[in-house]
């Protein structure tokens, strides 16, 4: 397995915050294989590292992500054969979705551009977005023939409902960024050249928070659109059990009782 040049996923780690930049601006991000295999791996590290606390998915020049760019996959062994395309899905972009649904830490999308196709669904997949101005969100697949992949029809109908989702969809038009705060797509629209600061101070305030908590509460919102009430319940019960346990459970209850405000240590 190869991984892509450094220089085309920028990494850096400040404040207890993992920055995660796609840097192939020359064509708007479309992602490559190789890209793909070290955001995921990032992310992995992000969840076992204890010194990072809080994500950031974000881009260079004017395109977040544009989408899959096939031509840096590993060729094909040989002719397809029925299972090939169903296999090739489930190890690429439903993995790379998956990875940020399941990261332990919170993970923001500070969105710069146009996010279209998995680029979208990158985006959508982030427990908080911060959109610039100029950001649009795009539903590419029918433009293409295509069926929407990277966890899109599972994503979408949980933001916006279904009717909303199968209009952007069925159509693949454009969603400006105000749109898509309206809508309940994006948590914040900035201008553009206010987003990196936007960014910084969420991601900041995350990383400065009771971590362990956060991450038991991602897996119960997340776990709570897929079940029933009892199941919600039993988890909700089980991830306080595990709190209580955290150093910054303890300290969260001391502060409130010294009246002062609590310092967490992310464990």
């Amino acid at each position: 397995m190869t991984s892509a040049p450094a220089d085309e996923v920028l990494h850096r780690i400040e404040s207890g915050v993992s920055w995660i930049t796609l840097n192939r601006p020359e064509v708007m991000n479309a992602v490559t294989w190789d890209q793909r295999e070290r955001v995921i791996a990032l992310l992995a590290k992000a969840s076992a590292d204890p010194a990072v606390r809080a994500v950031v998915v974000t881009a260079t020049g004017k395109g977040f992500c544009a989408g899959a760019d096939l031509r840096g996959a590993p060729a094909a062994p040989g002719e397809r054969v029925a299972g090939d395309v169903a296999r090739m899905i489930r190890l690429g972009a439903q993995r790379l979705i998956t990875a940020v649904l399941d990261c332990e830490k919170p993970v923001l999308a500070a969105v710069n551009g146009t996010a279209a196709g998995i680029g979208a669904h990158l985006a959508l997949a982030c427990d908080l977005v911060i959109a610039a101005e100029s950001a649009r969100f795009i539903e590419v697949f029918v433009r293409r023939g295509l069926v929407p992949d990277g966890g899109g029809a599972y994503l979408l109908p949980r933001l916006v409902g279904p009717q909303k989702a199968k209009e952007l969809m069925f159509f693949g038009d454009a969603v400006p960024a105000a749109e898509a705060e309206r809508l309940g797509l994006v948590n914040r629209v900035v201008p553009a050249e206010e987003l990196e600061a936007a960014a910084r101070e969420w991601a900041e305030r995350l990383a400065q928070g009771p971590t362990r908590a956060l991450a038991l509460t991602k897996q119960l919102v997340n776990a709570s659109l897929d079940g029933g009430r009892a199941a919600a319940l039993a988890a909700e019960a089980t991830a306080q059990e595990i709190n209580m346990t955290t150093a910054d459970a303890n300290e969260g209850v001391a502060s409130f009782v010294e009246r002062r405000s609590p310092k967490y240590l992310g464990r």
